[in-house]
């Protein structure tokens, strides 16, 4: 049976979890404009990346030569997965790790994961992790974070014969749907170079370099390979957050509804208290009246 004292200790929990909730509202909210704000910049330098390669794609174009090799197709492939670290998100390590599990095949040489949680649900599923990394806490963390697994890549390519690498993320859609896609980080798909030796170049002429080609162009493929992971690493944690922070302000409905239903019954249950008193107390003058008679 419920007491007054178990009533008031229920609604100072649903106070204390309301303020933690709201406290993960306002940081999601913080970080979904931190990390909005950090592929933002990181589009001027792809523009850079890109108007290099165009630039070097159209001066081969003119000495006769074609676009550079892709991967072969035989090749052996490295996935890599962006899930999260911390829960209280839905979803959303599931979807994540539904799309890639669909995507890794005979051909995987390598599953690299990024967040243990959706580690622990491709290995629930029978994947075996290659390599697990964990997210960076900040919008600071992520180049460091990028350069480490770029190093890796560059591993798998030397060591296990990886020709072929993509990167499986969620990618926020609306104000909290997360919906997986998939961006290639190695080869360049032909289609994409293509597109960029054909674009129109913005200024009145192309710029000479002094670089062998060959260099340059492996220098510019290792800088766009950046850009993809970074900017596909800044999409899944404004999308973590997003998520997140639909969550909690679901959490919170429940909460406050949870509160005013806590509340009505703690002014019930005092209200009964009181009344119970008053009435012993009538009772207890009238019984004494009646002895004193």
């Amino acid at each position: 049976m419920e007491t007054l004292e178990s009533l008031s200790e229920r609604l100072e929990t649903t106070d204390d979890i309301r303020t933690i909730v709201r406290t993960m509202k306002a940081l999601s909210a913080v970080s979904i404009r931190q990390y909005e704000a950090a592929e933002a910049a990181i589009s001027d330098y792809d523009e850079t990346v890109a108007l290099g390669l165009t630039a070097l794609l159209r001066a081969r174009h003119a000495q006769g030569l074609p676009l550079p090799r892709t991967a072969d197709p035989a090749a052996r492939e490295a996935v890599i997965v962006i899930g999260s670290d911390r829960g209280l998100c839905g979803r959303y390590n599931e979807i994540v790790a539904r799309h890639a599990a669909a995507r890794i095949g005979p051909r995987t040489e390598v599953l690299a994961v990024v967040g243990a949680r959706a580690a622990a649900r491709l290995e629930a599923e029978g994947h075996e992790i290659d390599r697990l990394m964990a997210l960076p806490g900040s919008v600071t963390g992520m180049t460091p974070m990028v350069q480490r697994a770029l190093v890796e890549v560059e591993r798998w390519t030397r060591a296990r014969g990886v020709g072929r690498v993509s990167v499986v993320h969620n990618r926020r859609e609306g104000r909290a749907r997360a919906v997986p896609v998939e961006r290639t980080l190695l080869p360049i798909p032909e289609a994409d170079l293509r597109r960029l030796r054909d674009r129109d170049w913005p200024g009145r002429g192309l710029p000479f370099f002094r670089m062998e080609p060959a260099r340059l162009l492996s220098w510019l493929v290792r800088q766009r390979t950046f850009v993809v992971l970074y900017r596909a690493l800044a999409e899944a944690l404004a999308s973590e957050h997003a998520t997140r922070l639909a969550a909690m302000q679901s959490a919170e409905r429940n909460i406050d509804a949870r509160g005013e239903e806590l509340t009505a019954l703690y002014s019930r249950k005092r209200q009964e208290t009181i009344t119970r008193e008053l009435l012993d107390v009538v009772a207890g003058f009238e019984a004494v009246g009646g002895a004193e008679e």
